[in-house]
């Protein structure tokens, strides 16, 4: 292989591997309050993307340097080992446990359609987590507003409208309840002790 062909190979991998975490930082963006959840979904896919970024750097250095003496062979079969000790069950386990949440209650505002209690059991376990969402807007431009997140210790019982701007989420121990702004973001959360 000719040094200008190696080259372009060599930058070609590096750009891609660019692009893959680039990519991520939107979907990274999007995942917090107030993000798109369109963008979210198909973005923030952190092991997925700067996984693929590792491998085509590492791919890059294999191509640039050819390892042609035996002590670079070994060195470098032993950072690839290290890398699949520690990455293929990080990739393993992403894939296992990194599905969408198992919805549980949608219920949308009285008088907004567009405006939607979204309620989510987030547990890996048996004993439930539950993700309370606020969606606003509808279709690619529907962003998600977190809540909060009641564990069992909590005794979460549901979520819902109590008005038409007022979102009250209800535990055995404590009501908590959100009132809405006419640009659809939530306030912060008033304890009312049950």
């Amino acid at each position: 292989m000719t040094d200008g062909r190696r080259r372009r190979i060599v930058w070609g991998l590096r750009g891609l591997a660019v692009l893959a975490l680039l990519s991520y930082l939107p979907g990274f963006l999007a995942s917090r309050p107030g993000g798109l959840v369109v963008v979210e979904r198909w973005l923030n896919h952190p092991v997925l993307q700067l996984g693929a970024a590792v491998v085509l750097t590492v791919v890059s250095a294999v191509v640039e340097f050819e390892f042609r003496t035996r002590w670079s062979q070994i060195g470098f079969a032993v950072v690839l080992v290290a890398l699949g000790v520690a990455g293929l069950p990080v990739a393993f386990l992403s894939f296992a446990l990194g599905g969408d949440a198992r919805p549980v209650a949608r219920t949308a505002a009285p008088d907004h359609p567009d405006r939607v209690v979204n309620v989510t059991d987030v547990a890996f376990s048996i004993d439930p987590v539950y993700r309370v969402e606020l969606l606003t807007g509808s279709g690619w431009s529907t962003r998600h507003w977190d809540l909060g997140v009641w564990d069992r210790g909590a005794y979460f019982q549901h979520a819902e409208w109590t008005g038409p701007d007022r979102i009250t989420v209800t535990a055995d121990k404590q009501v908590t309840v959100f009132t809405v702004a006419p640009d659809g973001r939530p306030s912060e959360p008033r304890l009312q002790p049950r």
